[in-house]
């Protein structure tokens, strides 16, 4: 099993196959609006704009379960973060990160990458970094800011 074995929906619900991904270095995070770590779609932007084109893609997945933090629809989250943040990575459709009904996708990142509490992700914006090859190569905690992992992504690149 690797990520590229995973399909999910975008936030208009068409299927995207993460093998479209090959060859790119992934930045995948689980995302609010409401979150005390919402600012952070700036510096996750920044980075996106910085090393889009060497090959970084941003794979923004909304989760509701912490405080509900993420209660839009999928089209009211992508107009906050546009019109907010100028946000222009990919923005799929809101997921379970823990728990009984979790993403598949979630469910293999925490296999690759267990964090402080184990396996479950602890709050919005725990972020994953993939290799080129599709390795989960680190896990950031929420608290970790976008442009801190900026040398981490500069190196895979």
């Amino acid at each position: 099993m690797s990520i590229y074995d995973f399909t999910m929906k975008d936030a208009k619900g068409n299927d995207v196959n993460l093998s479209d991904y090959k060859g790119k270095v992934l930045l995948i995070v689980n995302t609010a609006t409401g979150c005390g770590f919402t600012p952070q779609y700036e510096g996750l932007q920044d980075l996106y704009e910085k090393y889009q084109e060497q090959g970084l893609e941003i794979l923004d997945f909304p989760c509701n379960q912490f405080a509900g933090q993420a209660p839009g629809t999928e089209e009211e989250i992508v107009d906050f973060c546009q019109s907010r943040y100028g946000v222009t990575f990919r923005q799929f459709a809101k997921i379970e990160v823990n728990g009984k009904n979790e993403a598949p996708l979630y469910t293999y990142l925490k296999k690759e990458k267990g964090g402080f509490l184990g396996d479950r992700i602890k709050w919005n914006f725990t972020k994953f970094l993939i290799d080129r090859e599709g390795n989960v190569v680190e896990r950031f905690a929420p608290t970790v800011k976008p442009g801190d992992i900026d040398s981490k992504i500069k190196e895979l690149l």
